[in-house]
């Protein structure tokens, strides 16, 4: 009876070490305001001054990534579609988006867009204001978006 408690002793340890670890694993991350570095947007993707800052990546918990996306007036995405689907949060500003053979839609402060997967649309700032949004982007066996040709003055201005 004595052997059984002392290998139980020895086993105690062990397990409580075990499980420490296993709680580092998921213990709550922060990532600091501004601790990721903002980027211009590609010049092959956008059309005018847009800054990104990305969030968050993609993981292997949750197939989404988080970015600011900070647009100047007239500036905007180029035609895109997204494998896993988009959704957008405005946290600032005006602005308009598109869905390919739908007319041009003004988005505010507040609103929510939900682009679908294979969708082809396009999104930025009003020509007369600034617009953020928060883009929280899917996934599809490592790509986020399939870029397209860029959104031409005369589609951008029609409303």
């Amino acid at each position: 009876m004595m052997k059984k408690f002392s290998c139980l002793g020895l086993l105690l340890p062990l397990i409580a070490f075990s499980s420490v670890a296993q709680q580092q694993d998921t213990l709550v991350h922060i990532a600091p305001a501004g601790s990721q570095k903002a980027v211009p947007g590609p010049a092959e993707n956008f059309t005018g001054q847009v800054r990104v800052e990305p969030l968050f990546a993609a993981d292997k918990d949750i197939g989404v990534s988080g970015a600011y996306v900070t647009f100047e007036p007239g500036a905007r995405s180029a035609w895109h579609t997204h494998p896993a689907g988009q959704r957008l949060v405005v946290t600032s500003g005006t602005g308009l988006t598109q869905q390919e053979g739908q007319p041009v839609r003004v988005i505010k402060t507040g609103d929510v867009v939900l682009c679908p997967p294979g969708i082809k649309h396009w999104h930025g700032a009003a020509p007369d204001s600034a617009m953020t949004h928060l883009a929280l982007t899917g996934m599809v066996e490592g790509k986020a978006a399939d870029w397209m040709e860029k959104v031409t003055d005369e589609q951008y201005h029609a409303r």
